[in-house]
């Protein structure tokens, strides 16, 4: 079983926390203090025993079930081809009336060109880049290795 990092409580002593409040009769303040966790923790974890039984004691991830401002598949899609026509996200953001942030937020995680290096162009603008630093690298190099002139 995956703990959480900072639970007070290991998947045993949940279930032991549970299992004297339900079965034996325990207060919940009781069986909170005896496990070292707020009457609050434990109401959570006796709740979810009373509910789903062993199974309710394993963590449960923080992540939201959905999204609720989430663009729509159709607008990604459009910002997508746009991307593709090289379009820069302001142009993007113009022509379908809609915030700067949205446009910029929604292509990255598609795979399109621009960020996936998939295109002749982005082999273009890496090679670029190659080329770029190491003609810094070497002409820095040869900077450094050329002798200082004697002057007399």
């Amino acid at each position: 079983m995956k703990l959480h990092g900072n639970a007070a409580l290991s998947w045993r002593g949940r279930r032991q926390l549970a299992k004297r409040v339900v079965e034996q009769g325990w207060t919940l303040k009781a069986a909170a203090e005896a496990a070292g966790v707020s009457v609050r923790c434990a109401r959570k974890w006796v709740g979810r025993y009373r509910i789903e039984g062993e199974r309710g004691l394993f963590d449960r991830s923080s992540a939201p079930q959905r999204v609720a401002n989430r663009t729509p598949a159709e607008r990604v899609q459009a910002i997508v081809a746009l991307r593709q026509l090289r379009m820069s996200a302001a142009e993007i953001a113009e022509t379908l009336a809609m915030a700067l942030s949205t446009s910029r937020g929604s292509s990255p995680g598609t795979g399109s060109a621009a960020w996936a290096g998939s295109g002749s162009s982005s082999r273009f603008a890496t090679s670029a880049r190659a080329r770029a630093s190491s003609s810094i690298s070497t002409s820095s190099s040869w900077a450094g290795s050329r002798a200082a002139p004697a002057s007399a």
